[in-house]
């Protein structure tokens, strides 16, 4: 969403407002609901949620003190230490933080609301200001406690080393939030924060503090989420963001500002030489990684993008066993190394495999937080998604889950549309077997391809095999003794191309054979050196491939700039990254295009669209023709399973 203006948090004025943070923590009182005390009384004792509805909170005597709990987890947890065990005390530092943070988000609301000028006058509102005066009151605390929780994310989430699901499944909720006022609203929080907190089977040692402190917070966050659409004047929320001095933290609307953060996965380190044949994939992949690099993070965007080189969403596909994953991790460990050598933050962010929830709305929801953090201009993102069939599957298909139609439709909303900001900084790479099974709108979004075919010629082979018997040689060198080819230097054919052209046998004509009946057809009316050509021939294409669009058309210009900045950037660069690294956007900009317009002397543009587009066309008609090839053979394999239980059953 974009915000109209921005605000500064000041730190000084946070400073004012610690005393009455650390007073909550010290003493609240709340008065439980009736609805949360009667929550589950049939399950055991031992529940959380009965511990929770049992918990005294209705005594006015009976103060809920959480700095006081904190202190009896410490004696608990190290009886014969002095000091506040680290987490614990990080987890109490942050929720002080965090309350801070709530209180002046909550004062600016009143503030930028007129909030303030109804509370002074309270006691003489007529029904209507009363209703606003009460609406405006639960908007502020919602406001108020989306802003306590937001903030203590942003401090604890990095210090998370591990999975949260063992937390989550301990964790049985928040029985009730109070919105009513921001007193009653932060009494109601920490009123079940500090019971969690007691109870002996949540917290095990000093980390399940601060696991369990996120749980509970991103769990308010949530609630909250699920209320927004019931609050009034919420317009000074939307409208504006609040940034905090010296620190990435904001408060942007009701965004959850944790949300856009991932930590990178590790991944095994491989280099593209160890990768036999699939030359086509391994220029590919290398393109990538030098206009990925090239990515300027003060103008927060990429020259490649300018000259039309750089592909937001690409696509590799091949049959089983030719190497996808390792050329994800090839790619990986390319963008990796030079990011270290740059010193560039680099986030390596597969798809997980755990992402199709059974929960309606739950897929869609995992999906928005694995894109989210692909919007993050501050570091260069690969999020490759390895068997893309999975959770891209054709959505018309027979038998398909309502979880990857909402996977798939979170996926278009972010690739193009009101959400699809790409700064030139990230990528998104589907890798499967079988494409013609992926999602017709999902393939469309596909601004570069590639084959990964694997091995393919005799010194492919040749060197498939000597990456394996070398390990044999190392170890026990009198072993092999076995002849080497006399003409041939092993994995000298398994360096990096120096241009497309080099790998692409171009053939003028299509392949397959229903393109080709086209493309003659073309031919009897213009020549392929005219631009009435290529419109003739989208026409006769989108007549017998009706899923053909204008998005395909916009793909083949893609692919065509591609070629037009298919040019290596020169050694000395990675070298000394002041040569061009370390430069401004514009002289980046300007030292690219002095290149491609070197590069593009040896090249005639009517031959680079001729291939290009032969080459677009003889894929869509591959990926269909693969689809109906396959559903004929389901069809038939039906029919004999038919014929055979038939058979079965007159005998």
């Amino acid at each position: 969403m974009e915000h109209n203006s921005t605000f500064p948090i000041k730190i000084t004025e946070l400073n004012a407002l610690r005393d009455e943070a650390t007073s909550y923590l010290k003493g609240v009182q709340w008065e439980q609901g009736g609805k949360a005390l009667r929550r589950d009384k049939d399950q055991k004792d031992s529940s959380i949620l009965l511990y929770l509805s049992k918990a005294n909170g209705t005594a006015s005597s009976n103060v809920t003190s959480v700095s006081k709990t904190i202190l009896a987890l410490k004696k608990r947890l190290l009886p014969d230490s002095v000091a506040i065990p680290l987490r614990l005390n990080q987890s109490l530092f942050a929720l002080q933080e965090g309350l801070t943070m709530g209180i002046w988000v909550k004062d600016s609301y009143y503030d930028a609301s007129g909030l303030s000028g109804l509370n002074e006058r309270k006691s003489n509102l007529d029904v209507s200001q009363r209703r606003e005066y009460e609406s405006k009151m639960q908007t502020a605390t919602a406001f108020m406690l989306h802003g306590i929780a937001t903030r203590i994310l942003f401090d604890l989430k990095p210090a998370i080393a591990d999975d949260l699901s063992v937390m989550k499944n301990k964790f049985a909720g928040i029985p009730e939030l109070s919105l009513s006022s921001p007193l009653k609203g932060i009494s109601c929080l920490l009123f079940y924060y500090d019971k969690y907190l007691a109870h002996p089977e949540m917290i095990a040692n000093d980390e399940d503090v601060i696991r369990f402190t996120v749980v509970y917070f991103e769990a308010v966050i949530s609630e909250i989420q699920m209320r927004i659409s019931s609050l009034d004047y919420t317009e000074t929320i939307t409208d504006r963001t609040y940034k905090l001095e010296k620190s990435e933290y904001a408060v942007s609307g009701w965004e959850n500002a944790n949300e856009g953060t991932a930590k990178s996965v590790e991944f095994n380190k491989i280099e593209f030489e160890e990768i036999v044949g699939n030359r086509d994939a391994k220029h590919f992949a290398r393109r990538l990684t030098e206009r990925m690099l090239s990515y300027d993070f003060t103008a927060k965007k990429n020259p490649f993008q300018e000259l039309g080189g750089f592909m937001p969403v690409f696509m590799g596909y091949g049959i089983p066993g030719t190497g996808k994953s390792m050329l994800i991790a090839a790619i990986a460990t390319r963008l990796k190394k030079h990011c270290d050598e740059l010193e560039i933050p680099f986030l390596f962010h597969p798809m997980p495999d755990t992402l199709i929830s059974t929960f309606q709305g739950g897929s869609a929801e995992k999906m928005v937080q694995w894109m989210k953090p692909l919007s993050d201009p501050t570091k260069l993102i690969f999020a490759p998604i390895d068997d893309a069939e999975n959770n891209l599957q054709e959505r018309t298909a027979r038998g398909v889950s309502a979880g990857v139609k909402e996977v798939i439709g979170v996926f278009l909303r972010y690739t193009e549309g009101a959400y699809a900001i790409n700064y030139g900084n990230s990528s998104i790479g589907l890798f499967t077997n079988l494409p013609e099974m992926l999602d017709k709108a999902v393939i469309n979004r596909v601004q570069g391809r590639f084959k990964i075919d694997g091995a393919r010629s005799i010194p492919d082979f040749i060197d498939q095999d000597y990456i394996w018997w070398r390990k044999f040689e190392k170890t026990m060198p009198d072993f092999v003794k076995m002849k080497n080819p006399e003409d041939y230097k092993f994995l000298s054919a398994q360096g990096l191309a120096k241009n497309l052209g080099e790998i692409l046998n171009v053939s003028d004509k299509p392949t397959e054979e229903k393109i080709l009946e086209i493309y003659q057809k073309t031919e009897k009316l213009y020549g392929a050196d005219q631009h009435l050509f290529y419109a003739e021939l989208y026409k006769n294409a989108q007549e017998s491939f009706p899923f053909f669009s204008s998005r395909d058309i916009r793909n083949i210009q893609s692919a065509i700039s591609l070629r037009l900045t298919d040019f290596d950037l020169p050694q000395d660069w990675f070298n000394d990254p002041t040569r061009y690294f370390k430069k401004d956007y514009d002289t980046k900009y300007g030292m690219l295009q002095e290149l491609m317009k070197a590069n593009m002397k040896g090249l005639n543009f009517s031959d680079i669209r001729r291939q290009e587009v032969v080459r677009y066309l003889d894929n869509v008609a591959t990926i269909a023709d693969t689809d109906f090839k396959r559903k004929v053979e389901q069809r038939l394999h039906d029919m004999e399973v038919q014929l055979a239980a038939r058979k079965e059953f007159d005998a």
